[in-house]
């Protein structure tokens, strides 16, 4: 490898830590993608029905100052249990506020809480689905059911699979409403809006659904490599704003919001990390979605309002749509997009290298399903992307070895040219070519990783696949740092290793950054040392620099990064070999050392 070789892969290698922090230090700014279409009536003959903007809080006080217990307290509940969800369902407002998922805890502690997705208004991070009718012509706002209505249980006792409930309410003014809920055997709630005109007047009204989230969620990431936040299918088009950007949207009628009309194939709600709600209206009925900030509650709320229904005298009218309240698991959301909720994986936060993060996400889940670890699944993997570039990798090693062969031509065209940079330069570009080497061919393996090390570092991070994912011994969670670290020397001593994310988890790292940077420097061992003293100093610190770096990365990106280095380390081993040419690691070693101590490359 020749010093412009060496120059090339150094500088890619730099660019590749100044690009990692600077995202670190400044991640780039989440822009506002909704839009604002015209308006579009639904319905020539009726107002427009109106959502009210208080709809999210109603006559429950707003503020978490109440226990959770309390808030539940505060109406009669029905049961909701299946096997993946509990919880309960308010009459209160019919409200769907309060959900378990129990699949899934908080931490991997035996003794950690299952993790509650849904909570009433009252308690701390309140966070709830409701359904109603905004009037129009021929009804008001009193006559239909709203946040603070109360529901009689008409039919059904517990809510499970294959064992719906219905709520009534009458209005006593001619108009009966009904909803029933229904639910399947994993996340999706069917709810099924009825109402029976009896009076002798026609009214015209429009069903809607709404969720509405009490305040930022107190366990938002707020990591520019996640989005957490509003999150909408519109006719194909996803879109996504950040909790911090929705009250920063246009204000409407005194409150911050954005509306969109005649969405077909869309659905719209909040997603976290790993779960999320969304509403899901009828994707043959034109709806309109909205997303709303109340200032004075701190609410965030998304509607999807539904087209005006006009009901005659003795007539009556059902509305169905969907709610879906739980994990982004990607088997479940690919069945619910089958049966027809449009792009549902787009659900999970694929990122800008989509093309990359879905296949490598596709391989490692198959992979998993087959050996039963994701640890190995993440080692199988490495062996998977290394194999597919492999015939790159191996035009490369060739041309590296090549490059040793020429080593004594190339001093002799230095010698000769003494000062003409120009001469050398000319003199190099026809020595390549005539002996048909490639000086950058060195590089291409390594700029090939770098998107693959991003995608995979977003698949780790995002996908709930991977939380709580456990390798082998002390490494039960792929998704977290490695929970070693010399400050305890790995166990041994009688106490824990620091807290994650402090300042000593960075310094006493774990057994895998570790391996990490022994890898790394083997690696560099199969060449001799760079004869410029700048180069020898970067190359001897970089493998220490990025075990210190990456040691606060999650467990399974290590792992990634150990498999990929002790296989390349083997590639470039065996090609070396067969091209004649033995590595000498300990003697490079050795060099290295002596370099170091005399600071002379000399």
């Amino acid at each position: 490898m020749d010093d412009q070789n060496k120059n090339l892969i150094f500088a890619t290698v730099l660019s590749f830590i100044v690009i990692l922090g600077w995202f670190v230090l400044f991640p780039p700014q989440e822009t506002e993608t909704l839009s604002e279409p015209p308006l579009q009536t639904t319905d020539a003959n009726a107002s427009e029905a109106v959502v009210p903007a208080n709809a999210g809080s109603a006559s429950i006080p707003a503020e978490d100052s109440a226990s959770s217990t309390e808030a539940l307290d505060t109406a009669p509940r029905i049961a909701v249990e299946t096997a993946r969800i509990a919880g309960s369902i308010s009459l209160l407002g019919g409200r769907v506020d309060d959900l378990y998922l129990k699949d899934y805890n908080t931490t991997i502690e035996e003794d950690a809480p299952t993790v509650r997705l849904l909570s009433p208004a009252g308690s701390t991070d309140a966070y709830y689905a409701l359904y109603g009718w905004a009037p129009g012509a021929g009804i008001s706002p009193d006559q239909v059911p709203g946040p603070s209505t109360l529901w009689s249980l008409s039919d059904g006792e517990t809510l499970s699979v294959d064992a719906p409930v219905t709520l009534t309410w009458d209005n006593e003014a001619g108009q009966v409403f009904s909803r029933t809920i229904s639910i399947d055997e994993n996340y999706m709630f069917k709810i099924d809006q009825t109402i029976t005109n009896s009076a002798e007047n026609s009214v015209s009204l429009a069903p809607y659904g709404l969720i509405a989230r009490h305040g930022i969620p107190s366990d938002a990431q707020n990591f520019f490599i996640l989005h957490e936040g509003l999150v909408t299918m519109n006719n194909g088009e996803l879109l996504e704003t950040a909790w911090d950007d929705i009250p920063d949207l246009d204000v409407v009628n005194g409150v911050p919001s954005k509306r969109i009309d005649g969405v077909t194939n869309g659905w719209i709600g909040f997603t976290g990390h790993y779960f999320m709600t969304n509403l899901i209206p009828d994707p043959a009925q034109p709806t309109r979605l909205t997303v709303k900030y109340l200032p004075r509650t701190e609410i965030f709320q998304t509607e999807a309002v539904m087209p005006t229904q006009v009901v005659a005298s003795g007539q009556a009218a059902t509305v169905s749509t969907q709610l879906f309240a739980g994990a982004k698991e990607w088997e479940i959301l690919r069945a619910y997009e089958a049966q027809g909720v449009y792009k549902f994986i787009d659900s999970i936060d694929w990122g800008w290298f989509f093309f990359l993060t879905k296949p490598i996400f596709w391989v490692l889940h198959h992979l998993n399903l087959l050996i039963g670890n994701m640890g190995v699944a993440i080692i199988g993997l490495t062996l998977l992307i290394k194999a597919l570039l492999f015939p790159l990798a191996y035009k490369s090693y060739v041309s590296m070895a090549k490059m040793k062969e020429l080593q004594p031509q190339m001093e002799k065209l230095k010698k000769d040219a003494g000062d003409d940079r120009q001469k050398l330069q000319q003199g190099m570009m026809e020595l390549y070519k005539r002996e048909k080497v490639n000086p950058a061919a060195g590089c291409l393996p390594i700029l090939m990783q770098i998107p693959i090390f991003f995608s995979l570092y977003k698949v780790i991070f995002v996908t709930l696949e991977l939380r709580h994912a456990p390798f082998f011994g002390p490494f039960q969670d792929l998704s977290a740092p490695d929970p070693t670290s010399i400050y305890n020397l790995y166990g041994l001593l009688p106490w824990g290793a620091p807290e994650a994310g402090t300042v000593l988890a960075l310094v006493f790292i774990g057994i895998l950054p570790l391996l990490l940077g022994v890898s790394m420097f083997l690696q560099q061992k199969l060449n001799p040392a760079p004869t410029d003293p700048t180069q020898q100093m970067i190359f001897a610190w970089m493998p220490w620099v990025f075990m210190f770096m990456l040691g606060g990365f999650a467990s399974g990106l290590v792992v990634y990064w150990i498999a990929n280095n002790t296989i390349t380390f083997t590639q470039q081993y065996l090609i070396m070999r067969s091209q004649g040419y033995k590595p000498d690691i300990l003697g490079n070693i050795k060099g290295s050392m002596k370099l170091g101590r005399k600071g002379d490359p000399k």
